[in-house]
């Protein structure tokens, strides 16, 4: 293998590794989300994959959506309503052209996580969250949650554009 090759794998490899450690997992401690008081709930990176997304233009981020053990059984069977105890968390990393894939590719075309960006949680309670279809929702960055506006923004485009999915806009990916 030549030297340069091996530098590149060993660069992206490494950026790789610092990619996927992200904000602490947080837990009951933790600050809540205005609004909501939801929490980014402990463990949730060990929750299994729903899917992944894509954000170009302005975002420009990579997505991976996980559910928890309710969440999961009703992607599965595709049970709509979500029933309550259902928690979704996307987590998102800026993307990062990778240096090693794109010399094994021969082309700029392959892509990982960069720097974390945001972790979202939405948690169905409808007693909780009548007023907002149900759910509840946190926008976290660094652990910590945005401000109250940023969360007034929530239900109202879930609403718009996921109301025929129980305003969730992820489908699962088997």
């Amino acid at each position: 293998m030549k030297r340069i090759p091996l530098l590149a794998f060993a660069a992206a490899t490494s950026v790789c590794i610092i990619a996927s450690m992200s904000a602490p997992a947080g837990g009951a401690e933790d600050e809540a989300s205005p609004i909501f008081g939801v929490r980014i709930p402990t463990g949730y990176r060990q929750w299994s994959m729903i899917a992944v997304s894509h954000e170009a233009g302005q975002l420009n981020e990579l997505r991976g959506i996980l559910g928890n053990p309710v969440a999961m059984k009703a992607f599965v069977d595709g049970t709509l309503p979500f029933p309550d105890g259902t928690i979704i968390a996307k987590v998102a990393w800026k993307e990062l052209s990778s240096v090693g894939d794109d010399a094994a590719l021969g082309s700029m075309q392959a892509y990982v996580p960069g720097a974390p960006t945001t972790v979202q949680i939405m948690v169905k309670d409808s007693s909780k969250y009548a007023e907002t279809g149900g759910w509840g929702f946190g926008r976290f960055i660094g652990g910590k949650p945005t401000d109250e506006a940023q969360h007034e923004t929530c239900f109202p485009c879930h609403q718009a554009n996921a109301k025929d999915h129980d305003f969730v806009f992820t489908r699962y990916a088997p």
